[in-house]
């Protein structure tokens, strides 16, 4: 094969669908595995971005097995999510010839999305002065665990990890229980968001660069304003369950027919319609944030009485009526059965199988999704 040949980007078969979206034309080289480093790759190529997806051809990526099987017996569910949309090659990056493939092609790509543990991408040969020799202008996205420096730097990062390191697990949970870690890869899927808004702020800037992104990072800068707090006086959030510190009402209340409802009274106006649908309207002391936090008991209960005596249809008919937020708690079968979800396209079906859509809307360049993540592993990148 000759260099040209070499250095072809490769395309979708001529069957495929073409690309739609405002990131057509991007071409982005995935090296990475699992979910967040992908995740980004998913989201950029639901946008229109052209993703070649590189597997190594004795270890694929661990999420062809992961999580729920798919009904007509191929890779996993996750992996027909995560991989939609993408093109798929193999390369062993310890040959010669799997290492000059992908060095072929990150000199075609804009971005280069990878995920290995700090120091292996330049132990592989594929450090960013390497690659920026051939493709002065390519952004190269790292995501690991804790960051490409610091103590922690050189440590397998999990999810799991940074949920516990970041303080969310500290503050999840009901008050006498343990730490609760979320029940779905919350962090790798944040993660993923941020990694792709990074990596298009860096092609914007249109210099080669690295995007240093990390699971920890990602989690700890959504932990809202704890950190502020606990530097300003030491305050530490405590384990409430579903209520908020600094908000009441907001709780999840079981109606008179066992279903729940989650209420956020986040707003003055907000929550002085409720109290006075409780009963309540007359106490002055829940005016104010600071008067609800103060008498949280009282109103918390007053608004769980109200719930549990009424239906879910009375209770969402009250609320409606009152202007204030309340929502049933759904189950995926309530998600079914809402139309919202169907006129949104907040879900789809692709190639058989469901999955949800688009992150984000453009009302003049859609994107699209494709095709769902393929069982082939693809040829050769070399």
């Amino acid at each position: 094969m000759s260099a040209a040949e070499r250095r072809r980007w490769p395309e979708p078969d001529p069957g495929d669908p073409p690309a739609a979206g405002p990131l057509v034309g991007l071409k982005v080289l995935e090296l990475a595995t699992v979910l967040a480093g992908p995740g980004a790759g998913r989201l950029l190529a639901d946008l229109g971005a052209d993703v070649v997806k590189v597997e190594h051809p004795d270890r694929p990526d661990p999420t062809r097995a992961m999580g729920f099987p798919a009904p007509d017996g191929g890779p996993s569910l996750l992996w027909r999510i995560t991989a939609r949309n993408k093109v798929l090659r193999t390369a062993d990056l310890k040959t010669d010839g799997g290492l000059e493939a992908v060095l072929a092609l990150a000199a075609e790509a804009d971005v280069l999305i990878e995920n290995f543990r700090p120091g292996t991408l330049e132990r592989l040969g594929l450090a960013p002065d390497v690659l920026w020799e051939a493709n002065p202008t390519l952004v190269i996205t790292r995501v690991t665990g804790f960051g490409q420096d610091g103590p922690h730097a050189g440590r397998p990062g999990f999810a799991t990890i940074a949920e516990a390191m970041s303080g969310f697990a500290d503050i999840n949970g009901s008050p006498d229980g343990p730490p609760v870690l979320p029940p779905i890869a919350l962090t790798d899927e944040l993660t993923a968001v941020v990694a792709a808004y990074a990596t298009m702020a860096a092609v914007h800037a249109g210099v080669g660069q690295v995007v240093d992104v990390s699971l920890l990072d990602s989690l700890f800068s959504f932990m809202g304003h704890n950190w502020a707090a606990y530097a300003a006086d030491g305050t530490l959030q405590p384990r409430m369950g579903s209520e908020l510190p600094y908000s009441v009402p907001r709780n999840a209340y079981e109606t008179a027919d066992g279903r729940w409802v989650a209420l956020s009274a986040s707003a003055d106006t907000v929550a002085a319609r409720v109290a006075t649908m409780v009963g309540l309207g007359d106490d002055e002391r829940l005016r104010s944030f600071a008067g609800r936090v103060a008498h949280r008991a009282e109103l918390d209960a007053a608004v769980a009485a109200f719930i549990a005596e009424r239906t879910l249809d009375e209770v969402l008919t009250a609320f409606d009526a009152a202007d204030a937020a309340v929502a049933p708690i759904y189950s995926m079968a309530d998600v079914a059965e809402d139309p919202h979800f169907v006129e949104r396209d907040a879900t789809v079906t692709v190639d058989g199988i469901a999955m949800p859509g688009l992150l984000a809307r453009f009302s003049e360049t859609p994107g699209r999704i494709r095709w769902a993540g393929r069982d082939e592993r693809g040829r050769p990148a070399g």
